[in-house]
Protein backbone atom coordinates (compact mmCIF):
# COMPACT_ATOMS: atom_id res chain seq x y z
CA UNK A 1 0.00 0.00 0.00
CA UNK A 2 1.62 3.16 -0.93
CA UNK A 3 0.23 6.35 0.43
CA UNK A 4 2.24 8.91 -1.05
CA UNK A 5 -0.29 11.82 -2.58
CA UNK A 6 -0.61 11.72 -6.84
CA UNK A 7 2.48 12.96 -9.17
CA UNK A 8 0.00 16.08 -9.74
CA UNK A 9 -0.27 17.36 -6.07
CA UNK A 10 2.15 19.20 -4.12
CA UNK A 11 3.91 18.17 -1.53
CA UNK A 12 6.46 18.90 0.45
CA UNK A 13 10.19 17.61 0.38
CA UNK A 14 11.58 15.65 3.14
CA UNK A 15 15.14 16.22 4.24
CA UNK A 16 16.70 13.74 6.81
CA UNK A 17 20.05 14.72 8.35
CA UNK A 18 20.96 12.47 10.45
CA UNK A 19 24.57 11.28 12.12
CA UNK A 20 26.24 8.60 10.00
CA UNK A 21 23.65 7.01 7.83
CA UNK A 22 20.57 6.53 9.81
CA UNK A 23 18.41 8.57 7.80
CA UNK A 24 19.41 6.82 4.61
CA UNK A 25 18.33 3.71 6.67
CA UNK A 26 15.10 5.26 8.00
CA UNK A 27 14.33 6.33 3.99
CA UNK A 28 14.71 2.36 3.10
CA UNK A 29 12.07 0.67 6.05
CA UNK A 30 9.76 3.73 4.94
CA UNK A 31 10.27 2.74 1.90
CA UNK A 32 9.76 -0.64 2.38
CA UNK A 33 6.29 -0.43 4.02
CA UNK A 34 4.97 2.27 1.74
CA UNK A 35 6.37 1.14 -1.26
CA UNK A 36 8.55 3.71 -3.69
CA UNK A 37 9.28 7.31 -2.27
CA UNK A 38 9.86 10.82 -3.97
CA UNK A 39 10.77 13.84 -3.10
CA UNK A 40 13.43 12.65 -0.16
CA UNK A 41 16.80 12.58 0.36
CA UNK A 42 19.29 12.39 3.56
CA UNK A 43 22.20 13.83 4.31
CA UNK A 44 24.41 12.44 6.72
CA UNK A 45 26.86 14.29 8.98
CA UNK A 46 30.13 12.15 9.82
CA UNK A 47 33.87 12.36 9.95
CA UNK A 48 33.97 12.82 6.11
CA UNK A 49 33.11 16.28 4.99
CA UNK A 50 33.71 19.67 6.41
CA UNK A 51 30.87 21.14 7.94
CA UNK A 52 30.76 23.75 5.44
CA UNK A 53 30.66 20.90 2.21
CA UNK A 54 27.92 19.39 4.80
CA UNK A 55 25.75 22.34 4.72
CA UNK A 56 25.98 23.11 0.81
CA UNK A 57 24.70 19.34 0.71
CA UNK A 58 21.84 20.37 2.80
CA UNK A 59 21.35 23.82 0.87
CA UNK A 60 21.34 21.35 -2.11
CA UNK A 61 18.66 19.26 -0.77
CA UNK A 62 16.57 21.81 0.11
CA UNK A 63 16.22 23.63 -3.06
CA UNK A 64 15.60 20.76 -5.11
CA UNK A 65 12.91 19.21 -2.96
CA UNK A 66 11.01 22.82 -2.50
CA UNK A 67 8.56 22.65 -4.96
CA UNK A 68 6.12 25.13 -3.37
CA UNK A 69 5.25 23.75 0.04
CA UNK A 70 8.28 23.61 1.78
CA UNK A 71 10.49 21.28 3.26
CA UNK A 72 10.20 19.50 6.05
CA UNK A 73 13.84 18.68 7.73
CA UNK A 74 13.56 15.75 10.32
CA UNK A 75 17.09 15.05 12.55
CA UNK A 76 18.15 13.03 14.69
CA UNK A 77 18.09 14.81 18.42
CA UNK A 78 18.18 18.77 19.32
CA UNK A 79 21.15 20.09 20.12
CA UNK A 80 23.28 17.63 18.06
CA UNK A 81 25.74 18.76 14.54
CA UNK A 82 22.40 17.85 12.07
CA UNK A 83 20.41 20.00 14.08
CA UNK A 84 22.53 22.32 14.66
CA UNK A 85 23.39 22.88 10.96
CA UNK A 86 19.87 22.78 9.79
CA UNK A 87 18.76 25.55 12.26
CA UNK A 88 21.32 27.92 10.30
CA UNK A 89 18.73 27.11 7.30
CA UNK A 90 15.61 28.74 8.79
CA UNK A 91 15.64 32.38 7.94
CA UNK A 92 16.96 31.52 4.63
CA UNK A 93 14.35 28.58 3.07
CA UNK A 94 10.47 27.44 3.66
CA UNK A 95 11.68 24.82 6.51
CA UNK A 96 10.70 23.30 9.17
CA UNK A 97 13.36 21.98 11.56
CA UNK A 98 11.61 18.31 14.21
CA UNK A 99 14.14 16.73 16.07
CA UNK A 100 13.84 13.05 17.48
CA UNK A 101 13.10 11.25 13.84
CA UNK A 102 11.63 7.77 14.31
CA UNK A 103 9.82 5.40 11.97
CA UNK A 104 6.33 6.24 13.26
CA UNK A 105 7.27 9.86 12.65
CA UNK A 106 8.51 8.94 8.86
CA UNK A 107 5.32 7.20 8.39
CA UNK A 108 2.99 10.06 9.14
CA UNK A 109 5.18 12.78 7.49
CA UNK A 110 5.50 10.89 4.17
CA UNK A 111 1.33 9.91 4.45
CA UNK A 112 0.25 13.43 5.51
CA UNK A 113 2.79 15.39 3.22
CA UNK A 114 -0.44 17.70 1.29
CA UNK A 115 -0.65 18.92 4.29
CA UNK A 116 0.76 22.63 5.16
CA UNK A 117 4.57 22.62 6.36
CA UNK A 118 3.55 24.09 9.87
CA UNK A 119 0.88 21.55 10.87
CA UNK A 120 2.86 18.94 9.33
CA UNK A 121 5.25 19.77 11.80
CA UNK A 122 2.96 18.96 14.19
CA UNK A 123 1.58 15.94 13.31
CA UNK A 124 5.16 14.61 12.83
CA UNK A 125 6.06 15.50 16.61
CA UNK A 126 3.05 13.98 17.84
CA UNK A 127 3.49 10.87 15.73
CA UNK A 128 6.70 10.59 17.10
CA UNK A 129 6.02 11.01 20.52
CA UNK A 130 3.08 8.77 20.01
CA UNK A 131 5.48 5.99 18.66
CA UNK A 132 7.41 5.44 22.04
CA UNK A 133 5.87 2.62 24.07
CA UNK A 134 6.50 0.56 27.27
CA UNK A 135 5.11 -2.70 25.75
CA UNK A 136 5.54 -4.18 28.93
CA UNK A 137 3.06 -0.82 30.68
CA UNK A 138 0.43 -1.70 27.40
CA UNK A 139 0.04 -5.39 28.31
CA UNK A 140 -0.21 -5.35 31.97
CA UNK A 141 -2.52 -2.22 31.60
CA UNK A 142 -4.37 -4.10 28.90
CA UNK A 143 -4.35 -7.44 31.15
CA UNK A 144 -6.10 -5.48 34.12
CA UNK A 145 -8.60 -4.15 31.47
CA UNK A 146 -7.93 -0.91 32.38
Amino acid sequence: MSSEPTVEEPVVGIVLVTHADYGAALLRAAEFILGPLTDCTSVSVDGTLQVGETIDRLKEAVRKLDKGKGVIVLTDMFGGTPTNLSLSLLSSADIEVVTGINLPMLLKVFSSRTMELQNLALEAKESGGNGIVVAGEVLRRKARGK
